[in-house]
């Protein structure tokens, strides 16, 4: 099957469109509703990281455990990842808008509630409602932008802007966040959602058009509960390899999360209307910008993990000061996502993706050959390539994920998408986390001297991670603690080389694999 009948196997059947395109010149009303649709889309990527900064606030008010610490993280992501693939179908079912505003509505009214949480309990559950209701607004916005603008060059620029304000949150989150907590205290983090959802709520019936699936099937309950199962448990292990390294229980949840997601592709093969259509898949477009996103992702956050504790641990950097400088990057990332929209008018979509990809290459070839010692510039300006790569590609790869689906199926679309979102996320974290750590640790080498010295856990714990190996050195005279700081060092950029090598192997796979399958795609007229 050639690229162009790839694209024409998926146009939606003459009468059975979700709903009456606007005009191609209809203009002001959809861009309204674009405006509209930003609202949640940078609120869910601000509370993605806003609330890091509130931690250790929540930790004197609430005096929670070690583990209901961690569960105040994990529950929003475990409950988000869990239900995208139903949430998606459920909105092609019921109407996209009325699923964005319902969720709308239950995402404000859980961040009131929330915000004033009394005990560590309350505040778990409060995210873990807070991941049900963000799992119904992000497919429906991408979705409802899908049918909002069924022009591709339109649609283009759409996708571009939704993806702008979704990096832009995610840089906004930490700067915003930490202020907040100063200023106020922490529940402001989570009281903020309220009136920025107002908008939505007064004129979404208004501007947002309704769409959904004209055909759409049952709802079927198995299916949600087999995709919570699969979903929720890969997560979950995901997370606890990120944070303690291999062990019976992560590979066991693991585990058990891959033997329910067979069941669930086994149940969706079967059923007459799917909860998740598997038919996407079958087309090369699809399934290749959805692979590119993943690994572009998985590479993205592995590269954000240790630049983070380079320029708090090893540059000195307060974490405000590292997220302002990372600022720039992450605005060139906003920037490239739009300026490519044009592009792909003069080169085909594919090749612009696989540019992208290979601009990110050269990011983590930076890393992987440079010298880390010499200040934080090298690796800032590394991010600087890496996030002006993903930029391009994400934009470009997202629309011909929605483009390669007809209208009716632009809700599970969209929740794919976003489910390979989080996956990549998680993976970077907890793959390319798990090896910097036991590079370090298998490079590490006490100094005699520090050795030597009654340190007794304190000597464990540097030899274990690279904070606590800073920490230890903050307790020294000068020069062993020069000496431990550059031990820690040496044995944390052999980590960070070994990491950017993988990044930069999958990264360059990742391009060529988009130059080849993606060439056929046409360029934009």
């Amino acid at each position: 099957m050639t690229m162009s009948a790839s694209f024409q196997a998926f146009k939606p059947a003459p009468g059975k469109a979700a709903r009456q395109p606007a005009p191609v010149n209809g203009g002001v009303r959809d861009w309204l509703a674009l405006g509209l649709l930003m609202f949640p889309v940078l609120l869910v990527a601000v509370d993605n990281t806003a609330l890091t900064f509130a931690l250790p606030a929540i930790a004197r008010s609430l005096d929670p455990s070690g583990v209901q610490l961690l569960w105040i993280v994990d529950s929003y992501a475990l409950v988000l990842a869990g239900l995208l693939v139903a949430m998606g179908s459920l909105g092609d079912r019921i109407g996209r808008r009325r699923l964005l505003l319902i969720g709308t509505a239950g995402f404000a009214a859980v961040s009131a509630v929330t915000a004033f949480a009394p005990t560590a309990e309350w505040l778990i559950a409060g995210r873990a409602g807070l991941g049900l209701f963000g799992a119904m607004l992000m497919p429906s916005t991408l979705s409802l932008i899908r049918n909002i603008f069924p022009e591709p060059n339109r649609r283009r620029l759409a996708v571009a802007i939704w993806a702008a304000g979704f990096s832009g949150g995610a840089a906004l989150g930490p700067i915003f966040g930490g202020w907040l907590v100063e200023h106020f205290w922490w529940g402001a983090v989570l009281l903020v959602s309220v009136p920025i959802m107002v908008p939505l709520l007064v004129f979404g019936r208004f501007f947002i058009p309704e769409s959904r699936d004209p055909n759409p099937g049952r709802v079927d309950a198995p299916s949600i509960l087999l995709s919570m199962l699969t979903m929720v448990p890969v997560v979950f292990g995901i997370k606890e390899l990120a944070t303690d390294g291999p062990g019976v229980l992560p590979l066991s949840v693991i585990a058990f999360g891959t033997l329910m997601g067979c069941a669930f592709v086994r149940r969706q093969q079967r059923l007459a209307s799917p909860l998740l259509d598997l038919s996407l898949f079958r087309n090369r477009v699809f399934s290749t910008a959805i692979t590119a996103n993943v690994l572009a992702l998985f590479s993205f956050n592995g590269f954000i993990l240790f630049l983070a504790q380079h320029l708090q641990l090893l540059e000195g950097m307060s974490p405000s000061a590292s997220g302002m400088a990372m600022l720039p990057a992450l605005a060139a990332t906003m920037v490239a996502g739009l300026l490519v929209v044009p592009l792909v008018r003069r080169i085909r979509p594919g090749f612009v993706v696989a540019g992208g990809l290979a601009l990110s290459a050269a990011g983590y070839c930076v890393v992987t050959l440079g010298d880390h010692s010499a200040g934080p510039s090298l690796l800032l300006g590394a991010l600087l390539l890496l996030a002006l790569g993903v930029g391009a590609a994400e934009t470009i790869s997202n629309d011909l994920i929605l483009g390669a689906v007809p209208p009716a199926k632009s809700g599970a679309a969209a929740a794919i998408s976003e489910t390979g979102y989080e996956v990549g996320s998680l993976l970077g974290t907890a793959v390319l986390g798990s090896i910097l750590t036991a590079s370090y640790q298998a490079k590490f080498v006490l100094p005699d001297a520090v050795a030597q010295a009654p340190q007794g856990a304190s000597s464990d714990r540097a030899r274990e991670t690279l904070a606590g190996a800073m920490e230890l050195a903050e307790t020294l005279p000068a020069p062993l603690s020069e000496t431990l700081a550059a031990a820690a060092r040496l044995a944390f950029d052999s980590g960070v080389h070994i990491t950017a090598s993988i990044a930069l192997v999958l990264m360059a796979g990742a391009a060529v694999m988009s130059a080849v399958v993606l060439r056929g795609v046409p360029k934009a007229r």
